[in-house]
């Protein structure tokens, strides 16, 4: 692990748009550091009302994979006694990790993953009309299509950390 981390240590997670204004943020603990991986862990301190996810109660634990060397990452939602609701990837900019954040530049595509490892693609049309709110270059839309299509492969055939 990173000497700069401890088990304890608390980190603030800051997505931001592709323009760099804020998007949103949580506080999250560091769970581990090994090489490109870094794992967080969360709980929801209050109720939410998710657009895709739906009712998210207080108490769920999000364990979310943040690689620093791909365009992706991968939230695991489950019930305090460790049982899975679901897996919500989200296609990004490789994440910045600093002493106090994790940082990542959110690129729209998301895919929900049930349980039963059923999947959805979702926001594509967030994606389209992005590319010409924020001018993606071409090798950001490459880089959105390579991480989806790996996610999906990871999802299909169970692999880390679809395998937890």
């Amino acid at each position: 692990m990173d000497e700069r981390f401890s088990n304890q240590t608390e980190l603030v997670v800051r997505v931001l748009k592709y323009d760099g204004t804020d998007h949103r943020n949580w506080r999250a603990r560091l769970a581990s550091h090994e090489g490109e991986l870094v794992v967080l862990a969360a709980a929801f301190s209050e109720e939410v009302q998710h657009d895709i996810l739906g009712f998210i109660a207080a108490g769920t634990l999000s364990t979310e994979y943040y690689w620093l060397n791909r365009w992706y990452n991968v939230f695991r939602f489950s019930e305090p006694d460790g049982e899975l609701l679901s897996y919500y990837c989200n296609v990004n900019l490789p994440p910045k990790l600093a002493a106090d954040s994790l940082t990542y530049v959110d690129l729209d595509i998301d895919i929900l993953v049930q349980p039963n490892f059923t999947f959805q693609i979702l926001d594509t049309e967030d994606f389209e009309a992005n590319i010409l709110r924020y001018g993606y270059t071409r090798e950001v839309q490459a880089g959105v299509h390579k991480a989806t299509d790996e996610l999906v492969e990871l999802i299909k055939t169970q692999s880390f950390p679809f395998n937890q």
